[in-house]
């Protein structure tokens, strides 16, 4: 897909459609020369979510194949290695705060998923 949206000084990346996409599931996708994990929570309020898919703690390229869900109301994925816990939110580890994935903005227009790449 890779349209590059500028608006008003953002950079948006189309990265792929909802129909593309699994629910409650994660796909990964190359986002600007990057792997990024592309999380689909149907049922939330905010229904994307995007973060590096590199386990900063495995060192492996893993975090689209974790699991979903929340601790408390925070929701997560658990890395498939070593089940860490980071929020889609932010990209904080829930068990080691000192590690941390970067998380990106996304959106959705006309079932587009779209992620900034800068602003």
């Amino acid at each position: 897909m890779s349209v590059v949206k500028i608006l008003k000084n953002e950079c948006w990346e189309d990265v792929c459609t909802l129909a593309d996409l699994v629910p409650n599931s994660g796909i990964c996708a190359l986002v600007s020369g990057q792997q990024v994990a592309i999380f689909y929570l149907p049922q939330e309020e905010t229904s994307v979510y995007a973060l590096h898919n590199r386990d900063p703690i495995g060192q492996a390229d893993v975090i689209s194949r974790g699991i979903l869900g929340s601790i408390g109301d925070e929701l997560v994925v658990a890395s498939p290695l070593y089940k860490q816990h980071f929020k889609l939110s932010s990209g904080v580890c829930l068990e080691q705060p000192e590690h941390t994935l970067q998380s990106y903005k996304t959106r959705v227009i006309d079932s587009c998923v779209q992620v900034l790449v800068s602003s």
